[in-house]
């Protein structure tokens, strides 16, 4: 188990929505959060601030999208601006981590539970989840 708790907050970036997840340390689980929306290329920064004041999370955690032969792409370039943007407006330490195939993890989760409904904001939240839990899993492992 960690040595300390940490309150993370988890993002699947997207050009139309950004899910978001917490999670801590000391639980190694995530839940969802609310889908951000982007307009014109710009998260809704107000609903990223009012995630960070509620959760006041130790650290940020941004997927990184590559293929899967681990080749960067437009949408890696794009994911790694809103980590910058992340870091320097928040000031909070920002990582990233490896999120390929979380989308087609969260599809399967939905079509296998009773909640067939969701939209894709809400894929995208439960992608979030994946990528928090998987860095809460990587630290998990770190320790000795």
């Amino acid at each position: 188990m960690p040595a300390e708790n940490l309150t993370v907050l988890g993002f699947d970036y997207g050009t139309a929505w950004i899910g978001s997840a917490v999670g801590q340390t000391r639980t190694q689980t995530a839940s969802p959060l609310t889908p951000i929306r982007v307009i014109r290329n710009q998260p809704e920064w107000g609903q990223v601030e009012k995630l960070v004041s509620t959760w006041k999370p130790d650290r940020l955690i941004v997927g990184l999208p590559t293929t899967m032969n681990n080749e960067e792409h437009e949408m890696t370039k794009r994911a790694r601006r809103f980590s910058r943007q992340l870091q320097g407006r928040f000031n909070i330490k920002t990582e990233m981590i490896d999120e390929r195939l979380t989308t087609r993890e969260a599809w399967q989760i939905i079509e296998q539970s009773a909640q067939r409904h969701q939209s894709k904001p809400q894929l995208d939240c439960i992608a979030a989840v994946l990528i928090t839990e998987t860095w809460l899993n990587n630290q998990s492992s770190l320790d000795p």
